[in-house]
């Protein structure tokens, strides 16, 4: 079977972790031998200002070979802040010359899209040019936020009635979908992957000494107790209540925010006012070998989002011996299934902290931390997925 899927997310040369979760996912189809996949990656770029926060993303080849994927990356016009309406309309235009040309030269069998907004819309164009069956996925965000825009919700409902499955991360998602007049007879849970190689429970003080030699100027001293939060630095994912919460929990609580993003100044200043210099860490974006390290080394993680489906942090964050601190959003009553998982708190400090020290003070051993992620596999992932792609086919 062949697949050709159409995700905004994915990594490239400039930005490797962006989108990795969908690169593993697709790399994890491909290892199954029963299909090829193609990925259509498309870059946007606006056509006549040429800002600096863009020049890295010029640089992306126009095709790569990871995995097993064959991954494409045309470019799209985009007006950044003003055209996210038009988006899908602009990456289609953009995508289906190609796409015509690779389905004439060995034809695919299916259409999917990684995102239902703007991938959705753009990949539901493509599958009718083709007259290929479409899936498409929802992750958390591309419904929770995209759903509350009039001219988008439009979209992702015109593009959900020509689809033939719709999935969702978590059951709450496919919850909050339906909601949103998307049919539910056609929607399948998909849960995320984990690469168990990379995350699992390293002894703790190991990997604090790992962690103080890869990155020392994190300085985090020896006798913290480290609570790590690991996601963008977007008013969203609620660094600020986090460190909010820091000042109510006892002086050698270390809190490591790992992440970038527009929001780290006036998260620095935060910190500077309340006096906590010296208990707060910005580690930046972490490289492939230094996350597992932080999380095998923190005794718990938190992420106050306002949303989210099933965030993929989380997950890390388990399979590594971190339980959880995080409010009642999206997926999490399917992820705290038990108490070594975490706790889950009204999005407010004095909530967030009294849950951190509920786990910090609980010690739970990471191995029944872990337990609670040995669910979450690529290839329990992968075979889902075909199992599900299988059946939309026919």
């Amino acid at each position: 079977m062949r697949l050709l899927s159409l995700a905004t997310l994915y990594p490239a040369p400039p930005r490797p972790g962006f989108g990795r979760f969908v690169q593993n996912q697709m790399e994890g189809l491909a290892r199954r031998g029963d299909w090829e996949v193609t990925v259509i990656n498309p870059i946007g770029l606006p056509p006549l200002l040429p800002l600096a926060r863009y020049a890295a993303l010029r640089t992306i080849p126009a095709v790569e070979h990871s995995g097993g994927v064959t991954v494409y990356h045309p470019r799209f016009a985009l007006i950044p802040g003003l055209s996210g309406r038009f988006n899908p309309l602009l990456i289609a235009r953009a995508v289906l010359p190609l796409a015509r040309r690779l389905h004439a030269e060995r034809p695919f069998d299916m259409v999917d899209a990684q995102f239902f907004y703007p991938d959705g819309p753009a990949a539901a164009r493509i599958a009718r040019a083709l007259n290929l069956p479409l899936a498409i996925k929802a992750r958390g965000g591309d419904i929770l936020y995209w759903g509350t825009r009039p001219a988008a919700l439009a979209q992702i409902r015109a593009a959900a009635d020509q689809a033939r499955v719709l999935l969702s991360v978590s059951a709450a998602l496919a919850r909050d979908m339906v909601a949103l007049g998307l049919p539910e007879e056609r929607m399948q849970v998909h849960y995320t992957g984990l690469d168990h190689s990379r995350f699992y429970p390293r002894p703790r003080d190991d990997a604090r000494r790992a962690l103080a030699e890869r990155l020392p100027a994190l300085a985090i001293p020896a006798t913290a107790r480290i609570v790590a939060s690991v996601g963008a630095l977007i008013a969203i994912k609620g660094q600020a209540l986090a460190i909010e919460a820091l000042r109510d929990l006892p002086d050698n609580v270390a809190l490591v925010l790992v992440g970038a993003g527009p929001d780290e100044a006036a998260l620095r200043q935060q910190v500077a006012r309340a006096g906590l210099d010296a208990r707060v860490r910005f580690a930046g974006s972490l490289g492939h070998d230094d996350l597992p390290l932080l999380l095998s080394a923190a005794e718990a993680m938190v992420l106050a989002s306002e949303r989210e489906g099933i965030a993929n942090a989380w997950i890390e964050a388990l399979a590594s011996g971190a339980p959880l601190v995080i409010p009642d959003v999206g997926g999490a009553r399917e992820v705290i299934d038990r108490p070594a998982a975490g706790r889950l708190v009204a999005r407010e400090p004095a909530a967030i902290a009294q849950g951190l020290r509920d786990v910090l003070d609980a010690q739970f051993d990471p191995a029944e931390v872990a337990a609670v992620a040995a669910r979450f596999t690529w290839d329990t992932n992968a075979a889902r997925l075909a199992e599900i792609y299988r059946a939309a086919i026919g």
